[in-house]
């Protein structure tokens, strides 16, 4: 697990999942004030995973073809399929929690909290772990992931003032 922790941190594909774990929190705080089923809220996830990965996806071969000024290779697209699913896997993650509650394990309440709380500290994690990557003492570095974290933190407080 560490070394698969430690190659995973060592990716590129970091910044796809906090890519798309800003987009997963940003709507489950959205729908937390007035919630649908957690069926509901699975699907909406899920959904949005695949629309945003294939919307990085195509993005990314449009931007490859017209700057480059050829079809991509295959080296190229599978790279870019490889982002597009990190980035899936940001946006969709959450929808582990409201599986749950569909399965009768957690109530909706506490799939809503875990899934922003867990999508805060994740963003969070990896802004750590950037840091003290690039060298950082492991103070600056909490610095820093408290700075990232505020983030997400700024969509939770927005959602609760607007509600």
């Amino acid at each position: 697990m560490h070394t698969a922790l430690e190659a995973h941190l060592g990716s590129r594909q970091v910044a796809r999942v906090v890519y798309g774990s800003i987009i997963g929190l940003t709507l489950v705080v959205t729908l937390d004030e007035h919630p649908p089923s957690a069926g509901v809220m699975t699907a909406w996830l899920l959904l949005t995973a695949v629309a945003v990965a294939l919307a990085e996806l195509y993005s990314e071969v449009v931007g490859a073809e017209t700057s480059e000024r050829h079809r991509v290779t295959r080296q190229q697209l599978a790279h870019m399929l490889e982002s597009a699913g990190a980035v899936g896997l940001g946006v969709g993650f959450p929808a582990v929690w409201f599986l749950l509650v569909v399965l009768g394990l957690i109530e909706i309440d506490t799939a809503f909290a875990i899934a922003k709380w867990g999508g805060l500290g994740l963003i969070g994690f990896y802004g750590f772990w950037a840091a003290r990557f690039s060298g950082a003492s492991v103070s600056r570095a909490l610095v820093q992931a408290a700075l990232v974290a505020a983030i997400g933190a700024v969509v939770i407080a927005v959602k609760a003032l607007l509600h």
